[in-house]
């Protein structure tokens, strides 16, 4: 197996060992779909998001600041994230800013300036999956469908 594969699996089992399918990260991003000309279809927009979903998780950086964030909220629930009292990471207040910067930095890295857009829509509206995460790991999932989201926007383009 190459080192390329193996990212891709340990990117993949980054998500999956916590319940989260390349299937529930489409339909989450599915829910902020708008046809634009080279992507009109729901049909095309999903395979287009499946690649781009996946080649993501195969880049270990995006795969270490994903990970990182669900280690941060795992940190906090159980009182060992001592920067911050484990009331003020459960209401995810505008106080904390470090989970918006994790998950603007994986979005900016897949989809460029652009994917910093598409992560306020996300961040606001917090569809599917991203709903049932806490105040890291949210932002941290937000930020790659994003990045994907704008990604697929400016590659498929007319």
């Amino acid at each position: 197996m190459s080192a390329r594969q193996v990212v891709a699996v340990k990117g993949a089992e980054v998500l999956a060992g916590r319940g989260i399918t390349l299937e529930m990260l489409v339909d989450a991003c599915m829910q902020m779909f708008v046809p634009h000309p080279g992507v009109e279809s729901r049909s095309r927009a999903r395979r287009v998001l499946e690649e781009l979903i996946e080649e993501a998780l195969r880049d270990a950086n995006v795969c270490i600041l994903l990970e990182a964030a669900f280690m941060l909220d795992e940190h906090a629930e159980s009182g060992r994230l001592e920067c911050i009292a484990s009331g003020e990471h459960a209401m995810d207040g505008s106080a904390l800013v470090a989970d918006e910067i994790i998950g603007m930095a994986i979005a900016e890295y897949i989809g460029g300036t652009r994917a910093l857009f598409e992560f306020v829509r996300f961040d606001k509206a917090k569809p599917g999956v991203i709903s049932e995460l806490k105040a890291f790991s949210d932002d941290a999932v937000a930020g790659l469908l994003a990045g994907v989201s704008a990604l697929m926007y400016s590659l498929h383009r007319r």
